[in-house]
C-alpha cells in the first residue's frame, strides 16, 4: 500500500506525539515501587538503573535515572535487588527513543512507606488545626516546675538537668517513657497526659536517631496528646535537622534537649545583670532627687536665715511706724470735728435701736417673726414670742382685749 507523501510522519513528529502522550498528571509526579536492577553509579555522580516488578505471572521493567543533584540527598547507597520507593516523573528521552523514570527521591521500601504515611498524617492533622500558629502559647517567664517526658536512662534527662541547674534551678518532674519501639508512641502519649497540669512547662525530648528511631514522635497519638495539653509544650526530638510532627504540634520547638531547657527557663545571670542595671538606675534617680531637694533646701535656708528674717521684721516695723506718723500728721487737725460727727452718728444709731425701749422695761412682741404693733392683730390662741432686754419667751394668748372694745 502506497502511503503517499502526505501520509508520512517524520521521526521528530512521532516522538513529539509520544512525548505529549506521556505528559499526563498521573505521570508528572508519582511514587513508584520496584526492585533495583542494572544499577550503575557513574563517575559523574548520576545513578542509572531499572525498576522491575514481577507479580502474578506478569513482569515489567522501567529504566530510571537519578541525577547527581538529587542523588546527593540519598540516605543510603542503592544496590541491585533492593526494594525501593522512588519519586519522580515519566518522560521521553528523545535521542534514544525510549521513555524513562526521572527519579528525584528514593527510599528503602519499608522506610519509604512510613514516609508516605507521615505525609498523610501531616495533611490530616493539619486539617484538624493542630499545627495552626494561632494556638501556639509562650512559656511563663519564671516557672517553678518543669516536667520532662523522656527516657529515664538516656543522656537527654542528664543534659536537661545540667542546663536547668546552671541557668535557673527549678523543680524537675520526670514523666518516664520509652522513646522508641513498636508501642513507644502509646507510652509517650500517656506520659504527656500524666504530666499535663503538674508543671509550668512541659518538655518532650529525645536524642538523635534515624527516621525509624524518631517515628513514634510522628504518630497521631503523640501529636494529639501534645495539642491537648493545657501546659505549654517544648518539643526537642532528635537533632536540629530532624523535624517530627510532634515538633509541629508543640508550642515551641528546640533543636536539641539542652536548647529546650534554655527555652524553658530564664538565665539567672541575665536576671542579676538586669536587676543590677535597675538598681543603678533607681540609685541615680534617688540621688538626683536628693541633690535637687538639697538645692531647694539650701535656697530656703538662705531666704529664712535669722538675720534675714530679723531684717525683714525691722523693715516692716519701720514701714508701720512711717504709716502711723503719716496718719497722725494727716488727721491730727481734724480730730475734734470728727469726734463730733461720730457722736452724732452714735446718737442717731441709738435712737433707732429697737431694743432701747426694751432695756427700759418694755417688751418686743413678735408672731411668726413679724413684729406685733396692735392688740387688734392678735387672736386668742396665737403663739407670741416676747423679747426682753435679757432674753426671750414664748406665750399663748388666752384672751385679747382691744381699746376699742372698752
Amino acid at each position: 500500500m502506497d502511503p503517499g507523501l502526505d501520509g508520512v510522519r517524520g521521526v521528530l513528529e512521532v516522538t513529539a506525539i509520544i512525548r505529549d502522550a506521556l505528559d499526563l498528571p498521573a505521570l508528572a509526579g508519582c511514587w513508584v515501587r520496584g526492585e533495583v536492577t542494572n544499577y550503575t553509579h557513574a563517575s559523574s555522580g548520576h545513578r542509572y538503573f531499572s525498576l522491575s516488578e514481577a507479580r502474578g505471572g506478569r513482569s515489567a521493567v522501567i529504566n530510571a535515572v537519578m541525577f547527581r543533584g538529587s542523588a546527593r540527598a540519598l540516605a543510603f547507597e542503592p544496590g541491585n535487588g533492593m526494594d525501593v520507593i522512588a519519586y519522580g516523573h515519566v518522560g521521553l528521552y528523545e535521542p534514544q527513543g525510549k521513555y524513562q523514570f526521572y527519579v528525584e527521591d528514593m527510599r528503602l521500601a519499608g522506610e519509604g512507606e512510613k514516609h508516605l504515611l507521615v505525609e498523610r498524617w501531616k495533611r490530616d492533622l493539619a486539617a484538624e488545626g493542630l499545627f495552626a500558629a494561632g494556638r501556639k502559647r509562650g512559656v511563663p517567664p519564671f516557672p517553678r516546675r518543669v516536667a520532662v517526658v523522656t527516657s529515664p536512662s538516656g543522656a537527654v534527662l542528664h543534659d536537661i538537668e545540667n542546663v536547668l541547674s546552671r541557668r535557673y534551678p527549678v523543680e524537675i518532674l520526670l514523666s518516664p517513657t520509652a522513646v522508641q519501639g513498636e508501642t513507644a508512641h502509646l507510652e509517650i502519649a500517656e506520659a504527656i497526659r500524666r504530666a499535663d497540669g503538674l508543671a509550668d512547662v512541659l518538655i518532650v525530648a529525645r536524642g538523635g536517631g534515624s527516621f525509624e528511631d524518631l517515628f513514634p514522635f510522628n504518630r497521631p497519638e503523640v501529636v494529639r496528646a501534645i495539642a491537648a495539653c493545657t501546659t505549654p509544650v517544648i518539643s526537642a526530638v532528635g537533632h536540629e535537622v530532624d523535624v517530627t510532627l510532634a515538633d509541629l504540634a508543640a508550642d515551641l520547638r528546640a533543636p536539641t534537649p539542652s536548647a529546650a531547657a534554655e527555652l524553658a527557663v530564664p538565665d539567672r545571670a541575665d536576671l542579676r545583670a538586669g536587676l543590677e542595671g535597675e538598681r543603678r538606675r533607681l540609685q541615680d534617680a534617688v540621688l538626683g532627687r536628693v541633690e535637687r531637694c538639697r538645692g531647694d533646701l539650701d535656697a530656703l535656708s538662705f531666704r529664712f536665715r535669722p538675720e534675714r528674717v530679723g531684717r525683714r521684721v525691722e523693715e516692716e516695723r519701720q514701714r508701720l511706724a512711717d504709716l502711723e506718723e503719716r496718719m497722725r500728721r494727716g488727721y491730727g487737725g481734724r480730730t475734734a470735728q470728727e469726734r463730733l460727727a461720730l457722736a452724732g452718728l452714735a446718737a442717731r444709731l441709738a435712737a433707732s435701736d429697737p431694743l432701747a425701749p426694751v432695756r427700759r422695761g418694755y417688751v418686743l412682741v413678735r408672731r411668726g417673726g413679724e413684729v406685733v404693733r396692735s392688740a387688734g392683730s392678735i387672736a386668742a390662741g396665737d403663739r407670741l414670742d416676747l423679747r426682753f432686754a435679757d432674753g426671750e419667751c414664748t406665750v399663748v394668748a388666752e384672751r385679747v382685749r382691744h381699746d376699742r372694745d372698752i
